[in-house]
């Protein structure tokens, strides 16, 4: 398979089995973030609670897209550290799961919610920036720009979380005359129906963006490892046809002639030389090339990498104010990049299945650990009705605004901050359980240190271990 060679071929597959691990490892360690409420408040039995926000987390995954999953993907620009060996692709990739599963379980194991994405994140900027130290590398190969803006999106969530749940609380306070929503929950009856209804309701949102947001990193985890390993089949889509970017190709080289190199800056004039490099690497590619079967395996990956090139330095260009294109011209050299990407951003059906199986399966078991932490240990109050639907609402809110914007949200420091917040806006600072609070932003702070020198480390032993 693959033309892999059998004890290779068997790496592949235990890289593929820990990617999804790691996402059944997420599933247990995030389901608290969903059904924590709608159990303290007696709303849900919790075997019903975990099944059902499963189903949601599942559902998630398959209708979620992948441009959070393609964020993870290009965090950690794969072209730049792929080469022959394939043995060099299997330290990367099982070097960064590993580092990612170590700490999830660890932090699960104390009752933590210490978030999967920024586990996740963390060993992939420790594997890229441990590529740095090995000899004949020029500099980590990290995606720096998609690392910022990946790093905004994961510390504004917590404290956005904790401020508009105040909000939130305030405007319950402010118009809703029942104060049944206030009360802690009686210990063995549920709560009023209409409040029951409300909080299904954010519990089912959190499991969907959930599954949508965090699952979308497994499914852009699977694709690093296949990429990784085995280039040459998974640089592109196999169901497309790379000649028909053909046409994309050609609007592209029509647009960039007409630029004019000389009233252009030093670094827009090399953006412009580096984009026609590219787009001549695909002409001489697709030359005298009229079936897909005449296109050698090995092409795939160097289309790829052109693509991505391209598109990077076309970035550039569009983003100079020196470079003088009509409109016209501008859309029709960014419909063609879009096109192309086409053929690079994508996730076969097999991997999402895999991830919402992986996802669904991981929910359904382990979730009382952090689950008590969350309903229990964040302030010095029970939960009450209110909380626990505001804290979910919000939530679920600013998980699925960041899915839709491509960027990864922890889930875990997004609910943990909201229900913070709630226990402010009841009490004031003093509500909430110092020790608790502390011990989870340590968590917080550790999570990207510690990971990124597990992975780090585990990649420089691997690729010592390995056969060069």
């Amino acid at each position: 398979m693959f033309g892999l060679e059998p004890h290779v071929l068997l790496l592949l597959v235990a890289c593929l089995v820990a990617a999804c691990a790691f996402e059944f490892v997420n599933g247990f360690h995030d389901t608290a973030n969903a059904v924590a409420t709608v159990i303290y408040t007696n709303t849900l039995r919790p075997w019903v609670a975990v099944i059902w926000s499963a189903f949601w987390n599942f559902l998630g995954v398959l209708t979620g897209g992948i441009a959070v999953a393609m964020g993870i993907v290009y965090l950690l620009p794969v072209q730049s550290l792929v080469d022959q060996n394939v043995y060099h692709g299997i330290a990367m990739v099982g070097a960064l799961i590993l580092g990612a599963i170590i700490w999830n379980v660890g932090t699960w194991y104390y009752g933590l919610p210490s978030s999967s994405s920024h586990a996740l994140i963390g060993s992939i900027l420790g594997v890229g920036i441990a590529f740095s130290f090995l000899p004949g590398a020029d500099n980590a190969a990290v995606n720096w720009g998609k690392a910022g803006e990946t790093g905004v999106a994961l510390l504004t969530g917590p404290l956005f979380g904790f401020t508009l749940t105040i909000v939130m609380m305030f405007l319950l306070k402010r118009f809703v005359r029942n104060k049944a929503i206030f009360k802690e929950p009686h210990k063995r009856k549920p709560p009023p129906l209409w409040i029951r209804l409300i909080l299904i309701a954010t519990c089912t949102l959190v499991s969907y963006f959930h599954g949508s947001n965090d699952g979308q990193k497994g499914v852009g985890l699977i694709m690093l490892v296949l990429i990784g390993i085995v280039p040459t089949y998974f640089a592109l889509d196999h169901s497309k046809n790379p000649l028909d970017m053909r046409d994309s190709l050609v609007k592209i080289e029509q647009v960039m002639q007409k630029v004019n190199a000389a009233e252009l800056s030093a670094k827009d004039r090399e953006a412009v030389a580096n984009i026609k490099v590219q787009t001549n690497s695909l002409d001489s590619i697709f030359a005298g090339k009229t079936q897909v079967a005449q296109l050698p395996q090995n092409a795939r990956f160097e289309i790829r990498k052109a693509i991505l090139l391209l598109g990077n330095q076309a970035k550039t260009v569009l983003g100079s104010d020196k470079v003088s294109l009509s409109t016209a011209d501008r859309e029709t050299l960014t419909a063609g990049l879009s096109n192309m990407k086409g053929f690079t951003d994508y996730a076969p059906w097999q991997v999402l299945v895999a991830v919402s199986v992986s996802l669904g399966l991981g929910t359904m078991i382990g979730w009382q650990r952090i689950v008590k932490t969350i309903g229990e240990r964040i302030g010095k109050e029970h939960l009450t009705y209110a909380q626990g639907a505001s804290s979910e609402l919000i939530a679920a809110a600013m998980i699925g605004a960041n899915t839709q914007l491509g960027l990864p949200a922890s889930t875990t420091h997004v609910l943990s901050s909201a229900i913070a917040g709630s226990m402010v806006a009841n009490r004031g600072i003093k509500n909430l359980n110092p020790q608790m609070v502390r011990n989870i932003a340590l968590a917080w702070v550790l999570t990207l240190p510690v990971t990124m020198a597990l992975s780090g480390g585990l990649f420089l032993l691997f690729r010592a271990i390995m056969p060069s």
